[in-house]
Protein backbone atom coordinates (compact mmCIF):
# COMPACT_ATOMS: atom_id res chain seq x y z
CA UNK A 1 0.00 0.00 0.00
CA UNK A 2 2.80 1.78 -0.27
CA UNK A 3 2.63 4.01 -3.27
CA UNK A 4 -1.43 4.92 -2.24
CA UNK A 5 -0.06 6.05 1.25
CA UNK A 6 2.02 8.78 -0.90
CA UNK A 7 -0.55 9.39 -3.07
CA UNK A 8 -3.08 10.43 0.24
CA UNK A 9 -0.22 12.18 2.19
CA UNK A 10 0.93 14.36 -0.78
CA UNK A 11 -2.82 15.63 -1.50
CA UNK A 12 -3.77 16.53 2.44
CA UNK A 13 -0.20 18.23 2.29
CA UNK A 14 -1.13 20.48 -0.64
CA UNK A 15 -5.18 20.37 0.52
CA UNK A 16 -5.67 20.08 4.12
CA UNK A 17 -8.50 21.56 4.00
CA UNK A 18 -10.90 19.61 1.76
CA UNK A 19 -9.65 16.37 3.82
CA UNK A 20 -10.70 18.66 7.19
CA UNK A 21 -13.80 19.61 5.79
CA UNK A 22 -14.66 16.16 4.29
CA UNK A 23 -14.51 13.88 7.03
CA UNK A 24 -15.82 16.55 9.90
CA UNK A 25 -19.04 17.80 7.76
CA UNK A 26 -18.59 21.25 8.09
CA UNK A 27 -16.93 23.61 5.65
CA UNK A 28 -16.38 26.24 9.02
CA UNK A 29 -12.73 24.68 9.67
CA UNK A 30 -9.82 26.54 10.05
CA UNK A 31 -6.39 24.66 8.93
CA UNK A 32 -3.83 25.62 11.10
CA UNK A 33 -1.09 22.87 10.31
CA UNK A 34 -0.72 19.65 8.49
CA UNK A 35 1.94 17.79 11.33
CA UNK A 36 4.69 15.89 9.96
CA UNK A 37 4.11 12.57 11.17
CA UNK A 38 7.56 11.00 10.64
CA UNK A 39 8.05 11.63 14.60
CA UNK A 40 5.38 9.08 14.94
CA UNK A 41 8.02 6.03 13.50
CA UNK A 42 10.16 5.40 16.82
CA UNK A 43 7.30 4.72 18.96
CA UNK A 44 4.37 3.82 17.36
CA UNK A 45 3.52 3.26 13.58
CA UNK A 46 3.34 6.23 11.52
CA UNK A 47 0.12 7.42 11.14
CA UNK A 48 -1.50 8.36 7.74
CA UNK A 49 -2.06 12.22 8.62
CA UNK A 50 -2.96 14.42 11.32
CA UNK A 51 -4.26 17.81 10.83
CA UNK A 52 -4.54 20.67 13.72
CA UNK A 53 -7.31 22.66 12.92
CA UNK A 54 -9.76 25.46 14.61
CA UNK A 55 -13.68 24.91 14.58
CA UNK A 56 -16.08 26.23 16.75
CA UNK A 57 -13.14 28.39 18.92
CA UNK A 58 -10.89 25.34 19.63
CA UNK A 59 -8.00 23.70 18.45
CA UNK A 60 -8.22 20.19 17.70
CA UNK A 61 -6.84 17.11 15.35
CA UNK A 62 -8.38 15.61 12.67
CA UNK A 63 -6.42 12.23 12.07
CA UNK A 64 -6.85 10.37 9.12
CA UNK A 65 -6.19 6.98 8.28
CA UNK A 66 -6.52 5.28 4.08
CA UNK A 67 -6.85 1.79 4.14
CA UNK A 68 -7.26 -0.49 0.94
CA UNK A 69 -7.89 -3.40 2.98
CA UNK A 70 -9.15 -4.70 5.75
CA UNK A 71 -6.41 -4.66 9.11
CA UNK A 72 -6.11 -8.36 10.52
CA UNK A 73 -3.10 -8.19 12.97
CA UNK A 74 -3.92 -6.09 14.85
CA UNK A 75 -7.57 -5.42 14.06
CA UNK A 76 -8.22 -1.72 13.40
CA UNK A 77 -9.81 -1.14 16.52
CA UNK A 78 -6.89 -1.92 18.17
CA UNK A 79 -4.55 -0.07 15.97
CA UNK A 80 -6.70 3.37 16.28
CA UNK A 81 -6.60 2.87 19.63
CA UNK A 82 -2.91 2.98 19.64
CA UNK A 83 -2.89 6.39 17.39
CA UNK A 84 -5.53 7.98 18.84
CA UNK A 85 -3.71 7.68 22.22
CA UNK A 86 -0.19 8.37 20.76
CA UNK A 87 -1.59 11.32 19.14
CA UNK A 88 -3.25 12.45 22.87
CA UNK A 89 -0.01 12.16 24.62
CA UNK A 90 2.01 13.96 21.90
CA UNK A 91 -0.31 17.08 21.58
CA UNK A 92 -2.77 16.83 24.39
CA UNK A 93 -5.73 17.96 22.13
CA UNK A 94 -9.15 16.76 21.46
CA UNK A 95 -8.61 14.24 18.20
CA UNK A 96 -11.48 13.63 15.59
CA UNK A 97 -10.23 10.07 14.01
CA UNK A 98 -10.84 8.55 10.91
CA UNK A 99 -10.19 5.62 9.33
CA UNK A 100 -11.12 5.94 5.02
CA UNK A 101 -11.76 2.49 3.28
CA UNK A 102 -10.64 2.55 -0.63
CA UNK A 103 -11.91 -0.34 -2.36
CA UNK A 104 -15.45 -1.25 -1.90
CA UNK A 105 -15.09 -4.47 -0.15
CA UNK A 106 -12.91 -3.31 2.60
CA UNK A 107 -14.18 -1.89 5.84
CA UNK A 108 -17.40 -3.71 6.43
CA UNK A 109 -17.07 -5.07 9.35
CA UNK A 110 -15.11 -2.33 11.06
CA UNK A 111 -17.38 -1.37 14.56
CA UNK A 112 -15.91 2.17 14.29
CA UNK A 113 -14.71 1.47 18.37
CA UNK A 114 -12.34 -0.29 20.38
CA UNK A 115 -13.86 -1.21 23.59
CA UNK A 116 -12.54 -3.09 26.88
CA UNK A 117 -14.99 -3.54 30.07
CA UNK A 118 -12.58 -5.73 32.12
CA UNK A 119 -12.66 -5.75 35.61
CA UNK A 120 -14.54 -2.64 36.08
CA UNK A 121 -11.38 -1.02 33.83
CA UNK A 122 -13.89 0.24 31.05
CA UNK A 123 -12.25 2.02 28.22
CA UNK A 124 -13.64 3.04 25.20
CA UNK A 125 -12.49 4.51 22.44
CA UNK A 126 -14.44 5.93 18.95
CA UNK A 127 -13.83 6.46 15.39
CA UNK A 128 -15.48 7.05 12.62
CA UNK A 129 -15.62 4.35 9.72
CA UNK A 130 -15.51 6.23 5.95
CA UNK A 131 -15.80 3.54 3.38
CA UNK A 132 -15.72 5.29 -0.51
CA UNK A 133 -18.19 3.13 -1.94
CA UNK A 134 -20.97 4.46 -0.15
CA UNK A 135 -19.96 8.36 -0.20
CA UNK A 136 -22.15 9.84 -3.58
CA UNK A 137 -19.54 10.85 -5.68
CA UNK A 138 -21.16 13.51 -8.04
CA UNK A 139 -21.54 15.81 -5.21
CA UNK A 140 -17.78 15.85 -4.91
CA UNK A 141 -17.13 16.45 -8.63
CA UNK A 142 -19.55 19.21 -8.93
CA UNK A 143 -17.97 21.22 -5.91
CA UNK A 144 -14.30 20.88 -7.44
CA UNK A 145 -12.41 19.95 -4.02
CA UNK A 146 -9.46 19.81 -5.85
CA UNK A 147 -7.89 17.41 -3.04
CA UNK A 148 -10.71 15.06 -3.03
CA UNK A 149 -11.38 14.65 -6.80
CA UNK A 150 -8.94 11.95 -7.24
CA UNK A 151 -10.97 9.72 -4.78
CA UNK A 152 -13.89 9.93 -6.99
CA UNK A 153 -13.37 7.10 -9.09
CA UNK A 154 -13.52 4.77 -5.63
CA UNK A 155 -16.89 6.32 -4.79
CA UNK A 156 -20.23 5.79 -5.43
CA UNK A 157 -21.20 6.18 -9.62
CA UNK A 158 -24.73 8.36 -10.24
CA UNK A 159 -28.20 6.09 -9.90
CA UNK A 160 -27.59 3.81 -13.29
CA UNK A 161 -24.12 4.73 -14.66
CA UNK A 162 -21.70 2.18 -15.18
CA UNK A 163 -18.73 1.97 -13.73
CA UNK A 164 -16.38 2.70 -16.39
CA UNK A 165 -18.40 5.55 -17.56
CA UNK A 166 -17.95 7.04 -13.82
CA UNK A 167 -14.65 6.46 -14.19
CA UNK A 168 -14.18 8.11 -17.63
CA UNK A 169 -16.34 11.07 -16.29
CA UNK A 170 -14.69 11.79 -13.47
CA UNK A 171 -11.00 11.97 -15.70
CA UNK A 172 -13.00 13.86 -18.11
CA UNK A 173 -14.00 16.43 -15.20
CA UNK A 174 -10.49 16.57 -13.64
CA UNK A 175 -8.91 17.13 -16.77
CA UNK A 176 -10.95 20.01 -18.00
CA UNK A 177 -10.70 22.19 -14.56
CA UNK A 178 -9.62 25.20 -14.67
CA UNK A 179 -6.49 25.32 -12.51
CA UNK A 180 -2.70 25.39 -12.45
CA UNK A 181 -1.56 23.05 -15.34
CA UNK A 182 0.88 21.29 -12.58
CA UNK A 183 -1.78 20.56 -9.69
CA UNK A 184 -3.87 19.46 -12.20
CA UNK A 185 -1.19 16.80 -13.69
CA UNK A 186 -0.32 15.88 -10.04
CA UNK A 187 -4.17 15.05 -9.11
CA UNK A 188 -4.84 13.25 -12.61
CA UNK A 189 -2.00 11.03 -11.74
CA UNK A 190 -3.05 10.25 -8.13
CA UNK A 191 -6.67 9.70 -9.69
CA UNK A 192 -5.19 7.14 -12.34
CA UNK A 193 -2.71 5.09 -9.69
CA UNK A 194 -5.62 5.07 -7.29
CA UNK A 195 -8.39 3.86 -10.03
CA UNK A 196 -6.16 0.36 -10.24
CA UNK A 197 -7.62 -0.68 -6.82
CA UNK A 198 -11.36 -1.00 -8.65
CA UNK A 199 -10.51 -0.63 -12.43
CA UNK A 200 -9.00 -2.89 -14.84
CA UNK A 201 -5.87 -1.65 -16.13
CA UNK A 202 -7.10 -1.97 -19.82
CA UNK A 203 -10.21 0.09 -18.88
CA UNK A 204 -7.86 3.15 -17.86
CA UNK A 205 -5.03 3.12 -20.05
CA UNK A 206 -7.93 3.01 -22.71
CA UNK A 207 -9.24 6.30 -20.83
CA UNK A 208 -6.21 8.01 -20.57
CA UNK A 209 -5.94 7.62 -24.43
CA UNK A 210 -9.05 8.86 -25.22
CA UNK A 211 -8.47 12.06 -22.84
CA UNK A 212 -5.07 12.44 -24.76
CA UNK A 213 -3.46 13.09 -20.78
CA UNK A 214 -0.69 10.59 -20.46
CA UNK A 215 1.83 13.13 -21.12
CA UNK A 216 0.33 15.63 -18.70
CA UNK A 217 0.65 12.89 -16.13
CA UNK A 218 4.52 12.77 -16.64
CA UNK A 219 5.09 15.87 -15.83
CA UNK A 220 3.47 15.37 -12.33
CA UNK A 221 5.80 15.60 -9.60
CA UNK A 222 3.36 12.75 -8.00
CA UNK A 223 3.59 10.55 -10.99
CA UNK A 224 7.81 11.21 -11.23
CA UNK A 225 7.86 10.49 -6.65
CA UNK A 226 5.54 6.88 -7.50
CA UNK A 227 8.32 5.76 -10.75
CA UNK A 228 11.28 6.53 -8.42
CA UNK A 229 9.45 4.53 -5.32
CA UNK A 230 8.93 1.67 -7.84
CA UNK A 231 12.61 1.76 -9.52
CA UNK A 232 14.07 1.92 -5.49
CA UNK A 233 11.80 -1.62 -4.94
CA UNK A 234 12.64 -2.54 -8.12
CA UNK A 235 15.83 -2.05 -7.50
CA UNK A 236 16.15 -3.14 -3.88
CA UNK A 237 14.36 -6.71 -4.73
CA UNK A 238 17.19 -7.20 -7.67
CA UNK A 239 19.67 -7.05 -4.60
CA UNK A 240 18.21 -8.96 -2.20
CA UNK A 241 17.16 -11.59 -5.23
CA UNK A 242 21.04 -11.60 -5.91
CA UNK A 243 21.82 -12.18 -2.07
CA UNK A 244 20.05 -15.20 -1.99
CA UNK A 245 21.71 -16.40 -5.11
CA UNK A 246 24.89 -15.88 -3.94
CA UNK A 247 24.10 -17.18 0.11
CA UNK A 248 22.72 -20.13 -1.84
CA UNK A 249 26.41 -20.77 -3.93
CA UNK A 250 28.10 -20.39 -0.60
CA UNK A 251 26.47 -22.37 1.19
CA UNK A 252 26.77 -25.08 -1.36
CA UNK A 253 30.31 -24.66 -1.48
CA UNK A 254 30.62 -25.56 2.24
CA UNK A 255 28.18 -28.52 1.76
CA UNK A 256 31.04 -29.22 -1.00
CA UNK A 257 34.69 -28.64 0.68
CA UNK A 258 32.89 -30.58 4.24
CA UNK A 259 30.57 -33.26 3.11
CA UNK A 260 31.10 -34.16 -0.61
CA UNK A 261 27.97 -33.32 -1.31
CA UNK A 262 27.37 -32.37 -5.07
CA UNK A 263 24.68 -30.76 -7.23
CA UNK A 264 23.01 -33.68 -8.16
CA UNK A 265 22.04 -34.39 -4.02
CA UNK A 266 18.89 -34.04 -3.19
CA UNK A 267 20.30 -31.61 -0.12
CA UNK A 268 21.53 -29.06 -2.80
CA UNK A 269 17.76 -29.02 -4.71
CA UNK A 270 15.93 -28.27 -1.24
CA UNK A 271 18.54 -25.62 -0.61
CA UNK A 272 18.42 -24.00 -4.12
CA UNK A 273 14.38 -23.32 -3.47
CA UNK A 274 14.92 -21.21 -0.01
CA UNK A 275 13.93 -17.76 -0.68
CA UNK A 276 14.47 -16.60 3.07
CA UNK A 277 18.08 -14.99 2.75
CA UNK A 278 18.15 -15.09 6.63
CA UNK A 279 17.48 -19.11 6.68
CA UNK A 280 20.09 -19.34 3.84
CA UNK A 281 22.68 -17.11 6.00
CA UNK A 282 21.56 -19.64 8.99
CA UNK A 283 22.19 -22.47 7.25
CA UNK A 284 25.72 -21.52 6.12
CA UNK A 285 26.78 -20.77 9.46
CA UNK A 286 25.55 -24.13 10.86
CA UNK A 287 27.53 -25.93 7.47
CA UNK A 288 30.45 -24.78 8.83
CA UNK A 289 30.04 -25.42 12.37
CA UNK A 290 28.07 -28.69 12.16
CA UNK A 291 30.08 -32.15 12.91
CA UNK A 292 28.02 -34.30 10.63
CA UNK A 293 25.90 -34.11 7.24
CA UNK A 294 23.01 -35.81 9.14
CA UNK A 295 23.57 -32.99 11.95
CA UNK A 296 23.06 -30.85 8.99
CA UNK A 297 20.14 -32.15 7.61
CA UNK A 298 18.42 -32.35 11.42
CA UNK A 299 18.69 -28.42 11.23
CA UNK A 300 17.60 -28.18 7.00
CA UNK A 301 14.64 -30.21 8.13
CA UNK A 302 13.41 -27.73 11.15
Amino acid sequence: MAEFDTISKHLIQKYPDDFASFTLGREDVEVLAVIDTEQYTVEARQTDSLIRVRIDGEEVLVHNEFQTTDSTNPQMPRRMAGYIGHAIRQHGLPIYSNVIYLRPNAGQRDPGHYIQAHLGYEITIRYRVIRLIEIEGQPILNTGHSGLIPFTPLMKPPEGMASDAWLHQCIHTARMRSIDRSYRADYLAGMVALSELVYASETISDIIFKEGIMDLIRESSLFQSLTQQSREKAREEGIEQGGRERAIEDLLDVLEIRFNIHETHPISARISAIEDLQRLKQLHRAAIQVTSLEAFQHLLDE
